[in-house]
């Protein structure tokens, strides 16, 4: 049996489970605090409840995150380039979004956010400034709970087996998403057709076990191959050890508000592709000065062979043998606001002599740089500061890129790292 069949199969047992246990109980709030997609305040009194005669009235809430930036940049050249270790400067918009959710009866919610599909202002690279970007249909979703075993999603929403991909861009600890967390899924030309970590299809989710236990499973378009396509599906299941954690959009940092220790695991598939993830979040109150905030994940990838029977459908050639290592670390200073942090992201490439077309007498050398010329780590820190919480707050960060290239002989490669600061405003209200 193939692998995606094999772990499809096992991922469909949970919504069944779900469905065995239905009860018609009050549904908790969708979601909860800053990252929710309709206002619980609105709605919290208005779930389903037959004793209930109070006439329901849909609510809309309508609000807007932006993330500005000014960045100093390093470019990455070839060995020996006499403008290596260059910055480049600019003031750059990078995230302009408006969001709308409306709960249209007790039972359904709809979710909506544009985005601006390139950074406005950042002219590096010789490239001319961007000023006039048109906006894009970001997430475009309906969501109706059955109750709190049982709910589906379905429209173009955020997919990923991994809590990162999951998190809401307000409440991020580091001043951006790990690079690595929409793998492959990004924008329309890469292996799995993504947009900006958006596919369109169908998930469901549900809470089991005194609601410590949350199950996602959902199937989606993915890429599409020619001919007859097989479909992407994406699962993961959460258990939460202390507070129960009901965020539709998981949070980077809770900036210690809540006493949060969860561990995950995931599955993403199609066709041959396979991503498998584990992760751990803990974000609890330390002392009297604070909260710590960690969130650590493991990913193993494989695009799977390309053979002569199977070129159509194959993700051999597209997405590398891989694993990748995650981890954020910072310390919430509640009486100060400040939050210094740490960032550490790890991809390491581990494919055979036939994925890069070597000759199968190679050399060892020859594959194992083939590899590290593909590989990335990145290392970083910065400082929050939270003075309005998760509406407005700045964020100052360091990040050091670290890859490999050819070296100046040409008969080897050579470790090469670039820098990039950040100095970042947010604004956001819902």
């Amino acid at each position: 049996m193939k692998k995606p069949l094999f772990f499809s199969c096992i991922a469909l047992a949970f919504p069944m489970l779900a469905v065995a246990q239905l009860k018609f109980n009050l549904p908790d709030p969708l979601h909860a605090k800053d990252q929710k997609l309709v206002n619980e305040s609105h709605f919290v009194n208005k779930a389903l409840d037959s004793a209930t005669t109070e006439e329901f009235k849909p609510s809309v809430s309508v609000g807007s995150i932006m993330h500005a930036y000014y960045e100093m940049s390093q470019s990455r050249t070839a060995a020996g380039d006499p403008n290596e270790g260059d910055w480049s400067r600019s003031f750059v918009l990078y995230r302009a979004r408006v969001l709308v959710g409306a709960q249209l009866s007790r039972k359904g919610s709809f979710f909506m956010e544009t985005e601006i599909p390139n950074t406005m202002g950042n002219g590096g690279g010789g490239a001319p400034k961007g000023i006039k970007v048109a906006p894009i249909i970001l997430d475009f979703q309906y969501e109706h709970v059955f109750n709190k075993y049982f709910s589906i999603i379905a429209g173009k929403q955020l997919v990923s087996n991994n809590r990162n991909g999951l998190q809401g861009a307000a409440s991020l600890l580091a001043n951006d998403f790990t690079h690595y967390q929409y793998a492959y899924n990004m924008f329309e030309g890469d292996p799995l057709q993504g947009n900006f970590g958006r596919d369109m299809g169908v998930n469901t989710r549900g809470f089991l076990a005194d609601e410590r236990l949350e199950y996602r499973l959902g199937v989606f378009s993915g890429r599409r191959f020619p001919g007859q396509s097989p479909m992407r599906v994406v699962g993961r299941l959460q258990y939460s050890l202390l507070d129960k954690e009901k965020d539709f959009y998981y949070a980077g940092t809770k900036l210690g508000s809540a006493k949060t220790l969860t561990f995950a695991t995931g599955v993403d598939a199609q066709a041959d592709y396979m991503n498998l993830n584990v992760d751990g979040y803990l974000d609890i109150p330390v002392g009297n000065a604070g909260a710590v905030t960690a969130n650590a994940a493991f990913a193993y990838m494989d695009g799977g062979k390309s053979t002569p029977d199977i070129p159509a459908k194959s993700f051999g050639l597209m997405i590398p043998k891989q694993t990748v290592q995650f981890l954020e670390l910072g310390y919430y200073f509640k009486n100060l606001k400040i939050q210094p942090w740490i960032k550490y992201e790890n991809q390491i490439i581990n494919e055979d002599r036939a994925f890069y077309g070597l000759a199968n007498d190679a050399s060892a050398t020859d594959l194992e740089n083939a590899n590290l010329l593909m590989s990335n780590m990145r290392l970083g820190g910065g400082v929050n500061y939270w003075f309005n919480g998760y509406n407005t707050n700045l964020r100052i960060s360091y990040t050091d890129a670290i890859a490999h290239r050819t070296n100046l002989d040409g008969d080897g490669v050579e470790r090469k790292g670039t820098g990039q600061i950040w100095v970042q405003l947010q604004l956001f209200f819902f």
